[in-house]
């Protein structure tokens, strides 16, 4: 779960927690929200220390000598690795 699906939780959970207005028999839907809500929570920073975590970056080298000119060429890729 990303980060707009952990507000997508937290926004659902707030509106069965302080919007719904009805009783079910047998189940709370106040304590359905705050759980709800926490989860979101919970999840919401999970999902920042993932994002916000220490980037990998790979380099890649690569050496050959060019057919025409005898020449020694090396060439470097760089790629952000991104979850």
């Amino acid at each position: 779960m990303r980060i707009g699906s952990s507000i997508a939780l937290i926004v659902i959970g707030a509106i069965v927690a302080f919007a719904v207005d009805f009783q079910v028999a047998g189940i709370d839907l106040k304590l359905i929200g705050y759980i709800l809500i926490a989860a979101g929570i919970i999840l919401l920073i999970i999902s920042l220390a993932v994002g916000f975590g220490g980037r990998r970056t790979t380099t890649t080298t690569r050496s050959g000598v060019d057919p025409a000119s005898g020449e020694q060429i090396t060439r470097q890729d760089r790629r952000d690795g991104t979850y």
